[in-house]
């Protein structure tokens, strides 16, 4: 299912008022409090529990990476938008644009994906695209969901619905960002690889994924900037250092097999040795 099948139902166009609507900390930490008793409700406690102690904030990001999709009351929902909003920081995020490109077009940034301005991001999603919805979650999936907010959630269950099916392996779906700085997520699934040793359909499913991504945003003008995370390199057990040279193998095909779109695309790292990883890579 492509987006132009599901755009309208979940507004894909419509755009969102991200101004930051200033709080004291006094008033902030009321309203925490006030979004904790709301989504509680609907989440039992051992599912959002800690055994260490947890900022009032850490414990709402908690319970919204568990919280089933479920419409939420229109002054809640403004409330904790708000408060996502200041703490994505969005008046002061990493500008895709100013991120200096090691190649034609392609470019690598050590950073946060949520902390980051481009007109879209890239979800290492699960087939259900709905998180896996489980708290203190390391993974890109649990953090943009948290990030954006549960109005994300609650777009992949529209599109799964209309749909009618889990996301397959290598195809791709969009949905605006929310709280996000950026404009768009586009959600991807993976190759699952056990014992870190893919096969050669796990590779072609991975290099689907990129082609995927770019194809699904080839259309959509204002998308210029697209930051990808590492697909599939996280629990989903790919090794890094192949995953990197399949995503820059295959954007660098697929660049110059679509040179009318102007796009830059970004590979979203965590730590030097990654970053050393896609280096390399961009060399080869």
């Amino acid at each position: 299912m492509k987006w132009k099948d599901y755009a309208e139902d979940i507004k894909l166009f419509e755009e969102i008022d991200k101004t930051v609507k200033p709080l004291t900390e006094e008033q902030k930490n009321k309203n925490i409090k006030t979004l904790i008793t709301y989504f509680a409700s609907d989440v039992p406690a051992k599912v959002y529990s800690s055994k260490v102690e947890l900022e009032p904030i850490e414990k709402l990001k908690a319970l919204l990476a568990a919280y089933p999709v479920k419409k939420i009351t229109p002054e809640i929902l403004a409330m904790l938008e708000n408060i996502l909003l200041i703490e994505n920081d969005v008046e002061n995020a990493v500008d895709a644009n100013s991120i200096e490109e090691k190649e034609d077009r392609i470019a690598v940034w050590k950073g946060d994906i949520t902390k980051i301005k481009a007109d879209a991001v890239v979800n290492d999603a699960n087939s259900s695209l709905l998180g896996n919805r489980q708290p203190f979650h390391k993974g890109v999936d649990s953090k943009i969901h948290a990030a954006a907010g549960p109005r994300l959630r609650e777009d992949c269950n529209t599109i799964i619905e209309k749909q009618g099916h889990i996301e397959y392996a290598g195809d791709a779906k969009i949905t605006r960002a929310y709280c996000l700085p950026s404009k768009y997520v586009v959600h991807t699934v993976g190759p699952v690889v056990l014992g870190g040793n893919p096969s050669k359909e796990h590779e072609k499913q991975l290099l689907h994924c990129y082609k995927s991504v770019l194809n699904t945003v080839k259309d959509i003008d204002d998308i210029k900037t697209i930051v990808f995370c590492g697909i599939s390199t996280g629990s989903s057990g790919y090794p890094k250092k192949e995953a990197a040279q399949l995503a820059v193998d295959r954007v660098r095909i697929w660049l110059k097999e679509n040179p009318e779109k102007d796009i830059k695309v970004i590979f979203n790292v965590y730590d030097d040795e990654e970053m050393e990883k896609y280096l390399k890579a961009l060399e080869r």
